[in-house]
């Protein structure tokens, strides 16, 4: 018999004390993120009492899995668009909170006693919080559907993305005791060149390739499309140099805005709770008490700035972004944690050999126990709330969609053709630009080489050359004609000759950065002089922009990335636009399997008059029912969109989550049972058929045949005429076989 691998009986281990913890933490109604990492320190190797686990590295790689998977399933639900959609609040909120957060790092460290350095490394620990933890608290803690969540879920994912140039910014301190600004610039610049390229590449042919194959896409192959997509942006984003987490949060973001988001959710959902529930266990192995000994001191110091500092600086934050005084006293007590970007960081500077070895174990105490206080926190928050007497929308307060609205109306009145002009101008120049470059960059990695390979040097140049540019063409015609004859270039070439001059300059200047495109192709392929190459570039520009092909080849791209990008919102529900500067919002929940609203018409439940919400949509598989009326029967998986404010929805999700009927075991004395029973002769269904017998309908019976004389056993049908000292085979509960036993015999 071959040796069970070590990392079987690891995994057995881990799974069956955190299932023991977290029905411990279910019974006292405690989040099971608490649960799981109670569990890592039982199977830890700290716990010296039980079996601990012995391949740790395998337990980290699972454990890495875990964090993919979280961070996929956060993308699923707030995708760059939200963030986008979002504004300037949420990066207002981002960079106060990172400064402040920093600086009171910094002021911790420096009160320990610690060198300058190590008060750096410690102030970019404390500058972000944990995305997954807090997710995962929201989510066990039934969260999600509030107002203040998707809020603290784009300020954490912008504290991820800006996370990465943190990490630049210290290893440039850490080298040269000096703040490289040009360093710092060009990885904003790279930063934003790949999270661009990413989405629009991304978007333009990943939701084409799934709304053509729909019909071909069952749960089973959307499970392994799905997870292949993710991973392979995770390998996309490790192999340039970016973070396994945010390579499956853009996957995520992506796929958010398919039609198929929902079923991806919820096929992924359970092994999402596996590897999540691996990723905490793993945390909770971390925990040593003799460091929490050693270094008690430190660890409370920081601990406590946390806690206080995210309270304090993460609420004002919250405050200044234009968030109402109730989400942000929710928002910034919920934040109060650090994770697996301090660890990050800390192993950044033991690798750079600038920082103490004693940081690592200081961190990774204070993230067990900040992580352990989160849903305290959180539930903290609720109580301060309460006696405050705040609710969603304050008395003389106006909520940041009424401010949003207003600064939009502001915006309408000294609306300018000449800034919306170059807005559009702008942003179209990056777009393509980000796009030719990619182009350029691959095509010249792969293909070049092969054709050489294939050709030879100055004959594969050529061919090289002219894929390239047949390639590029779609995307240099947009850069020069596009928005040419908008709305806001006719109005200034209404104003007269200095609005026709300012757009036919940008014509030029648009025109010059395609030739230079073109040029630099050229030049880096071609053997001859300089001058022929500027030359061949315009005439090939040109071409371009008086090509019908490729202008129809333009258009056509355009379009489907814009139906990709809107397709969700399309087929959604368009009525939620105009509830934005209204004191409600839209969720989506879910009916759980074995609800007792199942089976039941909403005029049954009567949902709008008990919870004050209204439902105005039910997604069933690919359909969508909106509007539906009193009649309308719910079914377990039914997707209801729910209009309300927070307090109303939470209550909705609590009774839907409540109305739960969890399955029992029969033993209730009425099981299914067959039994035989001889018709007696004084029976008062002898003579009658046995569909008028009212076997079925009066005692819920069925009559599966009747035993010949020979012992043999034959089906009786409906016209089967009941005979005294027949012997008739029944089947039914023990209780209702009893007294149709008494009538028979």
């Amino acid at each position: 018999m071959s040796e069970l691998p070590q990392l079987i009986s690891d995994l057995a281990l881990i799974l069956i004390v955190a299932g023991v913890t977290t029905i411990i933490f279910k019974r006292l109604k405690q989040p099971l993120v608490l649960g799981y990492i109670l569990a890592g320190f039982l199977a830890g190797p700290h716990m010296p009492y039980m079996p601990s686990v012995e391949e740790h590295e395998s337990i980290e790689v699972w454990s890495q899995i875990g964090v993919i998977f979280l961070m996929f399933s956060l993308g699923l639900e707030f995708s760059f668009k939200k963030i986008l959609k979002g504004g300037a609040s949420p990066i207002i909120a981002a960079f106060f909170i990172m400064t402040s957060m920093w600086g009171i790092g910094c002021g911790a460290g420096y009160l320990l006693g610690w060198t300058p350095i190590n008060c750096m490394f410690v102030g970019g620990m404390l500058a972000m919080s944990s995305t997954t933890i807090i997710y995962k608290a929201f989510d066990d803690m039934g969260l999600m559907s509030r107002r203040f969540a998707s809020k603290v879920m784009s300020v954490l994912i912008l504290e991820d993305i800006l996370g990465i140039v943190v990490m630049v910014l210290l290893s440039a301190v850490a080298v040269s005791n000096k703040l490289e600004g040009a360093e710092l610039i060009a990885s904003l610049l790279k930063l934003g060149f790949f999270l661009l390229l990413w989405f629009l590449v991304g978007m333009w042919i990943i939701p084409t390739f799934l709304h053509r194959n729909r019909s071909f896409i069952n749960k089973e192959t959307l499970v392994i499309v799905s997870i292949g997509l993710c991973f392979l942006m995770v390998v996309v984003a490790d192999s340039v140099g970016y973070s396994t987490a945010l390579g499956a949060f853009v996957m995520g973001s992506i796929l958010a805005e398919t039609l198929e988001a929902e079923r991806i959710d919820s096929a992924i959902s359970s092994i999402k709770d596996l590897f999540g529930a691996i990723f905490f266990v793993s945390v909770g192995m971390m925990v040593s008490p003799a460091d929490l000994l050693t270094h008690w001191l430190p660890i409370l110091v920081l601990v406590c700035a946390i806690l206080l500092g995210q309270a304090v600086f993460g609420t004002m934050g919250y405050l200044l972004s234009g968030s109402s005084r109730s989400d942000a006293l929710m928002s910034g007590f919920s934040m109060a944690q650090i994770g697996e970007f301090a660890f990050i960081i800390a192993a950044l500077g033991e690798s750079l050999k600038v920082t103490e070895s004693f940081l690592m174990p200081i961190v990774v105490a204070v993230s067990i126990i900040t992580t352990f206080l989160t849903p305290y926190m959180i539930k903290l928050a609720e109580a301060l709330r309460g006696k405050q007497g705040v609710k969603g929308k304050e008395p003389g307060m106006k909520d940041e969609e009424g401010r949003r609205n207003e600064r939009r109306v502001k915006s309408k009145a000294s609306y300018s053709p000449i800034s919306g002009f170059l807005r559009k101008i702008f942003l179209q120049t990056i777009v393509y630009g980000v796009l030719c470059i990619a182009v350029i960059s691959l095509l010249f990695v792969s293909l070049l080489v092969a054709c050489r390979h294939v050709f030879g040097h100055w004959v594969g140049n050529a061919v090289c050359g002219v894929l390239v540019l047949l390639l590029l063409a779609p995307l240099l015609r947009p850069i020069i004609m596009k928005n040419n004859m908008s709305r806001e270039a006719n109005l200034l070439r209404s104003r007269g000759t200095l609005g026709s001059l300012l757009v036919h300059f940008t014509i030029f200047v648009r025109f010059v950065l395609a030739t230079n495109i073109v040029y630099y192709v050229l030049n880096f392929l071609s053997p001859y002089r300089w001058y022929w190459h500027v030359l061949a570039s315009v005439v090939i520009v040109l071409l371009i922009v008086r090509s019908r092909w490729i202008r129809k080849v333009s258009m056509r791209m355009e379009t489907t990335f814009m139906e990709n990008l809107t397709r969700r919102e399309n087929t959604g529900p368009a009525y939620a636009r105009q509830l934005r500067g209204r004191d409600l919002h839209i969720a989506r929940l879910s009916l759980p399997e074995g609800s007792t609203w199942g089976g039941r018409t909403l005029a049954q439940l009567g949902i709008g008059g008990r919870t004050g919400v209204h439902v105005a949509a039910i997604l069933r598989d690919h359909h969508r029912l909106n509007v539906p009326g009193g009649s309308t029967m719910l079914f377990p998986h039914d997707i209801l969109e729910v209009v309300g404010d927070d307090e109303r929805i939470e209550h909705f999700r609590q009774r839907l989550n409540t109305d739960v009927e969890h399955p029992r075991q029969e033993d209730d004395g009425n099981l299914m049972q067959l039994m035989c029973i001889q018709v007696g002769a004084k029976s008062s269904l002898v003579g009658s058929l046995i569909k008028d017998s009212g076997i079925r309908d009066q005692y819920h019976c069925m009559v599966v045949g009747f035993e010949s004389k020979s012992g043999n056993m034959h089906v009786a049908g409906a016209d089967f005429e009941i005979r005294t000292g027949d012997k008739l085979w029944l089947a039914g509960g023990s209780a209702e076989l009893m007294k149709l036993k008494k009538v028979l015999s």
